[in-house]
């Protein structure tokens, strides 16, 4: 590949670079396109912008725990495109490469090897952590390593002040922008912010503040029709006193055995991935790996840069490097507050694809006359490829060669679940059966449009997870709660508005696929805010679907249950059915270990 680029122009060179990548991203794209979703982010992720094209508005009439940012985008996205799962997937994929091409473009500093060798390490971090799914967070992510290439080309040499000052100026949008989308990336922001403004003139630092101010500007519109109050309860005391307790992991992980629980069931139910030619360390040693992995190369990032920015400060590449190692320390918080394989390798999409470049530079101080600059890039990629390929395999190339084979029809395991012209993959064939054969044929028998539906746990007393992709399945109906993402310490608290919610709402689906929700962390906490009681006293079961597997150890046997309005039960004539009505006094599983 290098020996090609070397007779190839200059422009021939680089449009060869971006087509390398963008190979990257069509290999397992089709497979992507056709694998199962997280039930309840991607399902939410759906709902969402959904609701904001009905008039709803995030923080007042539903959960969300982030910026507006990417509910407006994916709203216009579907506006535009039309709400299915393929636009919503899409649009990940533009988040994706947001993520993978700012890499890229700080890498270019270096040279068009290192931009495809880091943008390559950044492309197969960011794609297999939970497929395509349109997160705010890749999307934050992006717009904030894109700030970062935008920004410090102000400082290319030969640049007009006018030029100069429009390049900040960009940076600074894209800045607001990430923020817009994640307000908890205001600490990477500002950091890398930080490192620029120290080597900015007056001119440049006006423009750079002036365009992250525009860009965080839409927060007044949004704090207006939300509420203040409404907008610092759910993006400041849910997601980091509320929340935290619920889904936290413990630091460090641990060596000898898997804490999460989506891990623990196998990326969501999966028994096994494409066989990977080498051999590997266990699963949790490779997360622990990972994780002590990360926390090193981001300071060893920032002690590079620091060290090139004290030989050369103000130049083009010190401030690049700064700024990206400061990006880096900055989103390090989301692998602590939970190290699982989706965190770590949205955390390590900057920090671990960029470390190339910090070798590079540290080479270079050794060897730089005596070996060519392509020499040193290859070297300086070696050890990441080799952590990459031979440490911690799983979550990505492993992953990423499994998407890949998918394309082509091979090892597939995702199951459609269908209704209508809405499609939703799920990774258990018992659950798509459930739903698809028998709870969608029950509910499409007795719901009317605008009816309100609620979807939910068997047992109130624990939310940790929903169904929630069964609302984007029912958009005639409405959504009849302001819990559509479920989570623990803050659907079943105290103070929920669940249990109003459950005394208005038409029709219930209760499902019981994460009964078994272990972690070493608040989820296991059972509250009784007599959610459970509304349940029972105003609703009548129709009916019982889906086999748990055997094996399953809940003290159920089914999937889902369908529950509707007794006096809406009556008006329409609805034949109720037999369902057990005693979880509520069902144990549950003990935490698992630390």
């Amino acid at each position: 590949m290098f020996r090609l680029l070397d007779r190839c122009s200059p422009r021939t060179k680089t449009v060869l670079v971006w087509i390398v990548l963008a190979v990257g991203f069509l290999l397992p794209l089709r497979g992507l396109l056709r694998s199962q979703g997280p039930p309840m982010e991607e399902g939410f992720m759906l709902v969402f912008p959904e609701e904001v094209l009905r008039g709803k508005i995030a923080n007042d009439d539903f959960l969300h725990l982030y910026g507006p940012g990417s509910l407006w985008w994916l709203a216009a996205t579907f506006k535009v495109f039309g709400t299915t799962l393929e636009v919503e997937r899409l649009a990940a994929l533009a988040q994706m490469v947001a993520v993978v091409g700012g890499v890229a473009g700080i890498a270019r500093r270096w040279g068009r090897s290192l931009a495809l060798i880091c943008g390559g390490i950044a492309l197969v971090i960011i794609v297999p952590p939970i497929g395509l799914t349109a997160l705010a967070w890749v999307g934050a992510v992006g717009l904030g390593v894109c700030g970062i290439v935008a920004a410090t080309e102000s400082l290319r040499p030969g640049r007009t002040p006018d030029s100069a000052r429009r390049h900040a100026l960009y940076g600074g949008l894209l800045f607001g922008a990430a923020l817009l989308f994640r307000a908890d990336l205001v600490v990477a922001v500002g950091l890398a912010g930080l490192a620029l403004w120290r080597v900015f003139d007056r001119p440049r630092r006006r423009a750079l503040l002036g365009g992250t101010a525009i860009g965080v500007a839409p927060y007044l519109a949004h704090l207006l029709v939300a509420g203040p109050s409404n907008v610092f309860h759910g993006m400041v005391i849910e997601p980091v006193f509320d929340l935290r307790g619920g889904r936290r992991l413990p630091v460090p992980p641990s060596f000898t055995h898997l804490q999460g629980f989506l891990q623990k069931a196998g990326d969501f139910g999966r028994e096994g991935k494409l066989p990977w030619p080498i051999p590997t360390l266990p699963a949790s040693a490779q997360i622990a790996l990972w994780f002590w992995t990360l926390l090193a190369t981001a300071l060893y990032v920032l002690a590079i840069a620091v060290r090139r920015q004290r030989r050369a400060p103000g130049s083009l590449r010190s401030a690049t490097l700064l700024a990206v190692a400061m990006f880096g320390i900055g989103i390090l918080p989301q692998a602590l507050q939970r190290a699982d394989s989706a965190h770590l390798a949205w955390v390590s999409c900057v920090p671990l694809a960029v470390l190339p470049i910090a070798i590079r530079e540290h080479l270079e101080g050794r060897y730089g006359l005596s070996w060519t600059a392509r020499r040193i890039s290859l070297t300086a990629a070696t050890p990441v490829v080799l952590f990459i390929s031979f440490v911690i395999p799983r979550y990505i190339l492993n992953t990423y060669a499994d998407y890949s084979v998918q394309t082509f029809g091979r090892h597939r395991y995702a199951y459609e679940i269908e209704r209508g012209d809405r499609r939703f993959y799920y990774g258990r064939a018992e659950v798509r059966d459930a739903a698809q054969l028998e709870l969608i044929p029950a509910m499409d028998r007795v719901v009317r449009p605008g009816d309100s539906l609620i979807v939910g746990p068997t047992d109130f007393r624990r939310t940790p997870y929903s169904d929630a992709y069964l609302y984007y399945l029912y958009p005639e109906l409405e959504v009849g709660t302001h819990y559509i993402e479920m989570d623990p310490g803050v659907a079943n608290a105290e103070d929920s508005k669940i249990v109003d919610e459950l005394a208005e709402a038409d029709v219930l689906v209760l499902s019981s696929v994460w009964w078994d929700w272990i972690e070493p962390n608040d989820s296991a906490v059972s509250i009784d805010n007599g959610a459970n009681e509304v349940v029972v006293s105003r609703y009548v079961c129709l009916g019982e679907y889906g086999l748990l597997p055997p094996e399953a150890p809940a003290p159920m046997d089914f999937l889902y249950q369908l529950w509707i309005r007794a006096e809406l039960a009556e008006s329409r004539g609805i034949e109720t059915g037999n369902c057990d009505q005693g979880l509520a006094q069902t144990p549950f599983p003990a935490p698992g270990p630390e």
